[in-house]
C-alpha cells in the first residue's frame, strides 16, 4: 500500500480535474520533473487514474473533492458541533472503526455522555463489513466515517440503533435530493436493490453501564468499476445515481448532523419513534427472502420489524423473529419466477 502523505500536495493539486504541466507540478512542488513522473505512476495504486498528454501534462481522469476539517464543520450548526470531542480525517488507515477501536482501547478518547468523536479516511486499506467482508475502500473516491459515542444506559439501551442510524442516513441523502433510496434490514440502504451505503456497529464496554458505541459508515460517492471488481453483490454510487459529482465535505456534515439528531431522538423515545419510517422505506416488506446465516437457510415472507428492531419473517412453521447478529437477507429467486 503506497503512503500517501508525500503524494497529497500532488494530489491537491490535479484535484481539480485539468491540465499540469510537469515543470509547472514541478514548481509548485519544489521537485524535479523526474520525481513529478514517479509519484503519478504511483497513483495506480490508489485507485487514481492520470490522463498523461505530451505538451498538456497530467490530469485525473475525475477532479476529487479531498475531505477538509474546516469544509465539514462548516457546514454543521454551531448547536450540533459542540457535541464533537473531535473530528480526524487520515490519509490512509487500516480502517477507521479498528482505528477508533484501538483509541478506546487506549484510553486515547475521554468522551462524556453524548459527545462524538469522528474519524474519516480518504482510503483505508482493510475497510471492514459485516460478517468479516471487506469493504473496498479506494482513495478520495467515497466516504468512510466512523464515529464514536459513549453512553451510560448500557448495551441493552442500543438494541435497534443500526435502523434509526440506516433512516438519518436516508434522510440525510434525501436531503441532498438522491432518489430511489431504500433501507434493507438491518444495516444496508440500496437504491434499485443495488448497495449505495453500508453501516457496521461495534460496541465496547460495560454490557450494563458504560459502554462505547462505534458506528462505522461507508457511502460509495463516485467508483472505478475497476476498483470494485471483488465486491459480489450488486453495487451504485452517487455519481451513478444522480449524474452528478456529489461535495464530500458537504455530504459528511449532512450525514454527521442526521445521525447525531437520530440518536438524540433514539435516546428520548427508542425505537419506537423510527418504526413506521422503517416500514415506507423497507424494501424487503412482503417480498419473498431467503435468510441466510452459517451453514443454513430459511425462506419466508419478510414482514417488516418489530418494536426491537427484529426482522419478523413469515414462514411455513408461522412467523419467526430474527435478531441481529451473522445474517444475510436477500430476495428469494422464487421471487422472480
Amino acid at each position: 500500500m503506497t503512503t500517501t502523505g508525500s503524494l497529497l500536495p500532488l494530489i491537491g493539486i490535479l484535484s481539480d480535474g485539468r491540465f499540469h504541466s510537469g515543470s509547472e507540478l514541478g514548481r509548485q512542488l519544489g521537485i524535479s520533473r523526474s520525481a513529478i513522473w514517479k509519484n503519478i505512476y504511483k497513483f495506480a495504486e490508489l485507485g487514481l487514474e492520470v490522463h498523461a498528454v505530451r505538451g498538456k501534462g497530467y490530469k485525473l481522469k475525475y477532479p476529487l473533492t479531498l475531505l477538509e476539517t474546516s469544509r465539514i464543520y462548516a457546514g454543521i450548526p454551531d448547536a450540533t458541533r459542540s457535541s464533537i470531542f473531535q473530528l480526524e480525517i487520515l490519509d490512509t488507515i487500516d480502517s477507521t472503526n479498528s482505528h477508533a477501536m484501538r483509541l478506546i482501547q487506549q484510553g486515547k478518547l475521554s468522551l462524556q455522555p453524548g459527545q462524538y468523536s469522528i474519524h474519516l479516511a480518504e482510503q483505508q486499506s482493510d475497510g471492514k463489513g459485516r460478517r468479516g467482508r471487506q469493504w473496498i475502500s479506494p482513495f478520495g473516491q467515497n466516504i468512510y466515517l466512523t464515529m464514536v459515542r459513549l453512553i451510560d444506559t448500557g448495551v441493552i439501551a442500543t438494541e435497534g440503533i443500526t435502523l434509526a442510524v440506516g433512516l438519518a442516513i436516508i434522510r440525510a441523502l434525501s436531503e441532498l435530493e438522491v432518489p430511489g433510496l431504500g433501507v434493507k434490514w438491518p444495516n444496508d440502504i440500496l437504491v434499485e436493490g443495488r448497495k449505495l451505503a453500508g453501516i457496521l456497529l461495534e460496541i465496547s464496554g460495560d454490557i450494563s453501564g458504560i459502554c462505547q458505541l462505534t458506528i462505522g459508515v461507508g457511502i460509495n460517492v463516485r467508483n472505478q468499476p475497476e476498483s470494485m471488481e471483488q465486491v459480489s453483490q450488486p453495487w451504485t454510487d452517487l455519481y451513478q445515481v444522480t449524474g452528478k459529482a456529489m461535495n464530500r465535505n458537504l455530504l459528511v456534515s449532512q450525514v454527521v448532523c442526521h445521525i447525531m439528531s437520530a440518536l438524540k431522538e433514539f435516546e428520548n423515545n427508542g425505537l419506537k419513534s423510527f418504526i413506521a419510517e422503517w416500514q415506507d422505506n423497507d424494501v424487503m416488506k412482503d417480498q419473498q427472502v431467503e435468510l441466510v446465516t452459517t451453514g443454513s437457510s430459511v425462506q419466508g415472507i419478510a414482514r417488516g420489524i418489530s418494536e426491537t428492531g427484529a426482522l419478523l419473517l413469515q414462514t411455513s412453521q408461522g412467523m419467526q423473529v430474527i435478531n441481529g447478529g451473522e445474517v444475510s437477507l436477500r430476495k428469494s429467486v422464487l421471487n422472480d419466477s
